[in-house]
């Protein structure tokens, strides 16, 4: 690897400066590691002991603990899924109001997410923000090669697995509407498609080859991550990106295998996890698995019901849960479909004031002191200015 005597250009609110940082870049996250936790809330707090690192702090913005981490994140942090090289510029704007976690994935774009944070980077300066990428292909990869055999067998075993797939579906009532929330199309067909895949690892799962479908997956996807993005590691890598079931995160040594190889070079530092589908069933898997730090779950007004006591036990044991398709359930956006009336009339009544409707959503969510930050798919200057005021708001109320 490269030396990282190097030069980071930081902004700070309209002004830039530069700092020459001649170390490592090891020996620059030591230094900027303190255990002071000022405006944290005991809730917000692992019960472990953890040194703290920050980075990009402002007097603008709040800030809480990423689980055992350690990083101070932004209450409010930066999804990408709309990030690309021609659609980057309000970034700079966030970071300038104290936001200090960048989100991306492959998926995104194709690839062009990843590009557009790599100008970012390359602007503010790679040690300034928390960096998170993910393995967008292993989930699917994983299901295709199970439905490869699943279409080789006989129809009356494919209609035995089928069964016993809708049957573990039923009881997690993963597809409950309340529940499942259906944030895009594919959704319900991915949450199928994954729990047939686990009902089908006893019996069939030697029949793929682990090695190469589960951990090289993961060490190319890292890889070809940390190209696009021009850096040479990240914060934090999510696998799967988009985990659908608890099996996903127990059943597979060579998810730890990958990362322990990744953390041992240097390229990622802590493993995470998203979810959209039984997202409760997903962080328990997580604290089962033991080895991630991190966990990126759909939570919001309509589907609370279902995870508040697991996201309280994932907090109590040093995962890091950061909220995501929070606003989305009552409203959804450009291109979407309309809102359901019912569900708008939830988060209404939740937070007084003349919030705006995502606002209150955001508001809501933060005042979850098991939450580490909620994520914010902002798009242009107009949303950084809206959403970016909240910690701020609901730290004087």
């Amino acid at each position: 690897m490269k030396s990282w005597d190097s030069v980071f250009r930081f902004r700070i609110r309209d002004e830039s400066f530069s700092l020459n940082i001649m170390q490592t870049r090891r020996a620059f996250i030591r230094s900027t590691t303190t255990a002071a936790t000022l405006g944290m809330t005991a809730a917000a707090l692992p019960t472990q002991a953890q040194t703290v690192e920050w980075r990009n702090r402002h007097d603008s913005m709040s800030y809480r603990q990423l689980g055992r981490t350690g990083f101070m994140v932004s209450e409010i942090v930066m999804g990408g899924n709309e990030i690309n090289p021609d659609n980057y510029k309000h970034v700079f704007a966030a970071i300038d109001k104290g936001l200090n976690y960048l989100d991306t994935a492959p998926a995104y774009g194709r690839g062009k997410s990843e590009l557009g944070f790599a100008k970012v980077l390359r602007e503010v300066g790679r040690d300034h923000v928390f960096l998170n990428s993910k393995i967008s292909i292993w989930d699917n990869h994983r299901n295709e090669k199970f439905k490869s055999i699943f279409d080789s067998l006989d129809e009356s075993v494919q209609k035995k697995l089928l069964s016993q797939a809708r049957v573990r579906i039923e009881q997690k009532q993963a597809d409950h509407p309340e529940y499942l929330v259906n944030y895009f199309g594919s959704q319900k067909r991915e949450l199928e498609a994954a729990v047939l895949s686990n009902v089908m690892e006893p019996e069939y799962g030697k029949r793929i080859d682990s090695n190469k479908n589960y951990k090289q997956v993961i060490l190319n996807s890292v890889d070809e991550s940390l190209q696009r993005l021009g850096t040479e590691y990240l914060d934090i890598v999510m696998c799967p990106h988009g985990a659908s079931s608890e099996e996903e995160l127990t059943l597979y040594p060579e998810v730890r295998e990958a990362f322990e190889q990744l953390k041992q070079s240097g390229k990622v530092r802590h493993l995470g996890v998203s979810s959209h589908s039984d997202p409760a069933g997903v962080l328990k898997g997580a604290m089962k698995a033991g080895i991630y730090s991190v966990a990126m779950v759909a939570y919001n007004v309509v589907n609370h019901s279902f995870l508040y006591s697991t996201i309280k036990d994932a907090h109590d044991q040093g995962i890091g849960v950061i909220a995501m398709k929070v606003a989305r359930p009552v409203h959804p956006g450009p291109g979407r479909g309309p809102v359901d009336p019912n569900r708008i009339e939830k988060i209404k009544p939740a937070i007084s004031g003349t919030w705006s409707i995502p606002q209150k959503a955001y508001l809501w969510a933060l005042k979850n002191p098991y939450l580490s930050a909620a994520i914010s798919n902002m798009t242009n200057l107009e949303q950084v200015e809206a959403n970016l005021k909240l910690p701020l708001a609901l730290r004087r109320s």
